[in-house]
């Protein structure tokens, strides 16, 4: 059995490599697009933190009738 010329492999190789940037690309104009529908946040301001407010927080478990 005659093993394939290296120009064949190494074309093989490159049409992969190619693939795998067209997929890269794609995946971060998705991510681009995603982070284009975010609504806008001052800057410095943790987006996580919007809502909540400093001091104790209310337990939502904690049942008013226990008698505690």
């Amino acid at each position: 059995m005659a093993k394939a010329r290296p120009s064949v492999q190494k074309r093989n190789k490159e049409t992969k490599v190619h693939e795998k940037k067209l997929a890269k690309a794609v995946r971060k104009a998705n991510r681009d697009a995603e982070r284009g529908d975010r609504p806008d946040v001052d800057d410095g301001v943790d987006p996580d933190l919007i809502g909540l407010t400093p001091g104790p927080q209310v337990i939502p478990w904690h049942d008013e009738d226990d008698g505690q």
